[in-house]
């Protein structure tokens, strides 16, 4: 409730937090619209591979070229400029830097970037959800080790779940199931990027001079992010999927206590402590009223009759036998709310959501039948979608994280709905992601099999 007081105290002091942004992309840009508005902080580099591209972001949100003009960091930390490079190692490296932002959107560089900044005692603050997806618990020990946090991106759908769910559990309510909303219907799942634009109601002429990326948008559609992201608020809240991944049930915000809840009470839920998404759209194709597509939400469960007469008193939406309760966002602002956690991590050492343990992964799908000697393409793309899976099951099926299905070639065919497992492709070992994600999985199967 005081980020903004602490953040005039440390202007005011002349000791701002120095921030390096890796990647000015569309998270990135909406962060860097905020940051110069920011008191207390000072945006020091960015490093992006294109410094045609980031220019123009730069001047799409308004930055005079003077801005970010400096010719060194060193430069630009004294006259509180920023200076714009690729070198990426360079802006982690610099020991005038707090806090590393890493938006690139690549898990395996994302990867890469976090545990180098952890190896120069910089905080983290991962906007690249698929790298949490692959191996978020292992980056959160990792950062535990080094003395500096790692911490889920406050704007991006995961934070403002676990904030929600934070908020139920400090009050003392029992969390019954949490996520975020969706745009889905079933055969979404096999959508590519040439079908995506018909799904959205958009020509591909009106998407090109948009300037958008069918692959990016496809991944929304098709149900993989919306598994990488749920896959990030299960390993940071302990909440758990139901085993057969998410249902995506029609519901609106003034369904969400009817339908969240255990089915033997009338609800959708396989348990309670459940991560969930709901759809906008009912089976049918028609829109769901008051839907929360953009949004995110918790319901919670009133144990007692005297708090149930409290959620009657004040007027709180609950299902019929007023049990169940719900509070949401219906919105996210995404990369303009950035610096809630940039604040967070800087000034209370605290994440915005950060993993916890090993509940849940996003598995790679096969879309279609795949034949071996074809080169998958990752989350959004021809060959493979995104299924949310319990941890245990994925591990005891050997399953291939979506964020590592990327550019590797098959070594079998694999028939359409099926999970992909590691021994289908000849996996990069010298990858830094390749490697943590592996050392993760051997780390907790001995655990299991204990507990077994």
């Amino acid at each position: 409730m005081n980020l903004h007081a602490k953040l005039l105290a440390r202007e005011a002091q002349g000791a701002p937090l120095r921030v390096a942004l890796i990647g000015a992309g569309k998270f990135g840009t909406m962060y860097l619209a905020q940051a110069p508005r920011t008191p207390g902080v000072h945006l020091a580099g960015i490093a992006d591979l294109s410094r045609a591209n980031a220019v123009a972001n730069l001047e799409r949100v308004g930055w005079p070229p003077e801005r970010y003009g400096a010719a060194s960091l060193d430069e630009a930390l004294r006259e509180r400029r920023t200076h714009l490079g690729e070198d990426w190692r360079a802006l982690v490296a610099h020991p005038a830097v707090d806090i590393v932002v890493e938006a690139t959107g690549n898990p395996i560089a994302a990867v890469e970037h976090a545990l180098e900044a952890f190896r120069h005692g910089k905080h983290v603050v991962m906007v690249t959800v698929e790298a949490d997806a692959v191996c978020g618990p292992a980056l959160a020990r990792r950062a535990h080790e080094a003395g500096v946090i790692y911490s889920l991106a406050y704007g991006d759908q995961p934070a403002l779940i676990c904030e929600l769910v934070d908020w139920a559990r400090a009050a003392g309510f029992p969390v019954v199931a949490a996520g975020r909303g969706h745009k889905w219907l079933p055969h979404f799942a096999q959508s590519t990027p040439d079908t995506v634009w018909g799904y959205y109601g958009l020509s591909p002429e009106q998407a090109r001079i948009g300037g958008l990326n069918p692959k990016m948008f496809n991944s929304f559609l098709d149900g993989s992010k919306p598994a990488i992201e749920s896959t990030a608020v299960a390993n940071a809240t302990g909440l758990t999927p139901a085993p057969w991944g998410l249902a995506f049930p029609p519901a609106g915000t003034d369904d969400l206590p009817f339908v969240m809840r255990p089915r033997e009470e009338g609800g959708q839920l396989h348990h309670k402590g459940q991560v969930e998404v709901v759809s906008s759209l009912e089976r049918d194709g028609r829109a769901v009223p008051y839907d929360i597509r953009f949004g995110v939400w918790v319901v919670f469960e009133g144990e007692t009759e005297y708090i149930r007469r409290c959620f009657a008193e004040y007027g709180v939406r609950t299902d019929p036998g007023g049990r169940y309760a719900s509070l949401y966002k219906r919105w996210h602002l995404i990369g303009l709310e950035a610096g809630i956690s940039v604040a967070a991590v800087g000034l209370r050492g605290e994440p915005t959501g950060c993993a916890t343990g090993f509940h849940a992964d996003a598995v790679a799908t096969a879309k279609r039948d795949l034949r071996a000697g074809e080169v998958l393409d990752g989350e959004g793309g021809y060959t493979v979608y995104g299924r949310l899976m319990p941890a245990a099951d994925s591990l005891a099926h050997g399953a291939l994280p979506l964020g590592l299905a990327h550019d590797v070639e098959l070594l079998h065919p694999v028939p359409a709905g099926q999970v992909l497992r590691w021994s289908d492709v000849q996996a990069d070992g010298a990858l830094a992601a390749v490697r943590l994600r592996r050392e993760m999985e051997q780390a907790v199967a001995p655990a299991r099999r204990a507990v077994a």
